[in-house]
């Protein structure tokens, strides 16, 4: 048996290639399961050729078999466009696949890490949100598929713990941006980015003054495994994600300024249930976790818009 052994879910996203890739180096055993309906076989092309990466083309709904000593379930559509167009797989992959991969921790005694996400908390009316914050949530919206189904997914996360003693970690995940976001996938910072790129008129919902927290992927990884790495005591959740606040309209400025182009900023009317504020209070990251964002959104945005433009350019010739 290989208990030494890290399962990845959602391997093949953004967040999880990324993983993925900070595992590896690390030397960790890493086995990678996805269904790529979000997911990207070009994220974790470049690991297929190393003998401690393998990848499993998976369904998290449906039972998976190994013995690992740490998973890492992150499978899940996490942008509105995608998670809507399929909602009820959304919430299946939530609930299911939330399921079948605390089994697997329970039979394997893995120890066992939840993406959970800031959307947990609603359109808050808490600002910034702590975790103790339980959240202004609308059941039967567009993104309650999403939404209540992180939330669901964290009760079976507790309710695991308190009765089978499985040993956890839940991370409240705040927008998070970098390379090998998906251009399409509706995501302010890569819709900003791509259309400014493509000489295109970028677009704002509703007036541009709701405001989010943007942390760069290198920061959103080291957070998640400094979690899973804390002592077994301390379950979480626990926002991950960064505190420095800026407007919609702030973001797409910056983004024209780092393209050096001059898009035309145009509002359409802001999606049902979109929040109109998010920032997390890390204040028990800090404390627990030792661990806070260190890349500025200049500098993370710089390093994202060269991933843009490569692959824009890959795009075109």
């Amino acid at each position: 048996m290989r208990h030494d052994r890290v399962l990845v879910t959602g391997a093949a996203g953004f967040l999880g290639s990324h993983l993925c890739d900070r595992l590896v180096a690390m030397g960790r055993d890493v086995v990678g399961i996805d269904n790529y309906y979000t997911g990207r076989r070009g994220n974790i092309e470049h690991l297929l050729g190393n003998s401690r990466f393998e990848m499993i083309h998976h369904d998290v709904t449906q039972p998976f078999w190994g013995e690992f000593g740490q998973i890492y379930h992150l499978a899940c559509p996490a942008s509105p466009p995608f998670y809507q167009a399929n909602p009820i797989a959304t919430t299946k992959v939530n609930f299911l696949g939330t399921y079948n991969m605390l089994g697997l921790a329970k039979r394997t005694g893995a120890r066992f890490f939840f993406a959970s996400t800031s959307e947990v908390y609603g359109d808050p009316e808490v600002h910034p949100q702590p975790e103790s914050y339980r959240g202004s949530v609308n059941p039967i919206g567009i993104r309650a598929c999403y939404d209540e189904g992180k939330r669901v997914a964290e009760t079976l996360c507790f309710d695991y713990h308190r009765k089978h003693g499985i040993d956890i970690k839940v991370a409240r995940i705040f927008n998070t941006y970098g390379p090998r976001m998906n251009a399409e996938d509706g995501r302010v910072v890569s819709n900003f980015i791509v259309q400014a790129l493509r000489g295109e008129d970028i677009t704002i919902y509703g007036d541009g003054s709701q405001t989010r927290s943007f942390c760069y992927v290198d920061d959103l990884i080291d957070g998640c495994l400094a979690l899973m790495d804390a002592d077994t005591a301390f379950t979480g959740p626990v926002n991950l994600g960064n505190p420095s606040e800026f407007t919609i309209v702030e973001l797409a400025e910056l983004v024209a300024r780092l393209t050096n182009t001059r898009p035309k900023l145009v509002n359409r009317p802001l999606p049902a249930d979109d929040p109109k504020q998010r920032q997390p209070d890390i204040s028990l990251a800090r404390k627990v976790l030792g661990w806070a964002p260190k890349v500025p959104l200049e500098e993370g945005l710089q390093r994202t818009i060269a991933y843009f433009a490569t692959e824009l350019r890959r795009e075109a010739a």
